[in-house]
């Protein structure tokens, strides 16, 4: 029995593919998440088999989720579904250690001999899209533009989400344990790499990446 966690911030999202996953004898669905941040946990909690991860969703980006997981816990295999196809998104989900992607255009069939070939192990990305981009993320021949999000440090990303949550200096300083000083310098190294001049910017980037807070 494969066991899984689904993260997706739609209900309805989440309710149908959990539907498709447990029709199938050898497939069951152990925690459902909203955000990145609870997908986490649950993933700490259940040790499940496999995430399967959408890739914008508030607190933390699947991105993000599948990075963290492969480092911490690399027994959980690793599939992103998305309506994004973009062969950027594609490849930087398979370097941060995804095994499948598939599209949400895609049948339940295609779902489903995804979530197969993931949980042995093997790498799938849905037809059309399969050929090229793993030529590439193998061969490295087609470098992708460097995502200026992507040169964040763990900690920088830390501060971000608590500054999009709405906490001062201050109190990032006491929840992460550093100091106020530390703080401004690791907020001032963010807004610089991401080439950004005030909270309306910073804003705005998080709802372009899907990382705007919780409504929790």
């Amino acid at each position: 029995m494969t066991s899984i966690v689904l993260a997706d911030a739609h209900n309805v999202v989440r309710e149908g593919i959990r539907a498709l996953l447990q029709s199938q004898p050898d497939l069951t669905v152990v925690g459902e998440a909203a955000d990145g941040r609870e997908a986490l946990n649950l993933v700490e909690k259940h040790h499940p088999d496999m995430l399967i991860t959408d890739l914008f969703m508030p607190g933390l980006d699947g991105l993000e989720v599948v990075r963290r997981v492969r480092a911490d816990y690399p027994q959980t295999q690793l599939m992103v579904l998305s309506a994004r196809s973009d062969d950027r998104y594609i490849l930087q989900a398979l370097r941060f250690g995804a095994l499948g992607y598939v599209d949400k255009s895609s049948t339940g069939a295609d779902l489903i001999q995804a979530v197969r070939e993931v949980a042995e192990g093997r790498r799938y990305v849905k037809p059309p899209l399969s050929r090229r981009v793993i030529n590439t993320y193998l061969n490295k021949r087609k470098p992708l533009p460097l995502d200026p999000y992507e040169t964040l440090t763990r900690r920088e990303r830390e501060v971000l989400y608590h500054v999009i949550n709405g906490f001062t200096n201050a109190e990032i300083a006491k929840q992460l344990s550093i100091s106020v000083t530390t703080v401004a310098t690791h907020r001032a190294h963010l807004m610089k790499k991401l080439g950004l001049h005030n909270q309306t910017e910073l804003l705005h980037l998080a709802a372009k990446r899907g990382i705007l807070p919780s409504e929790d």
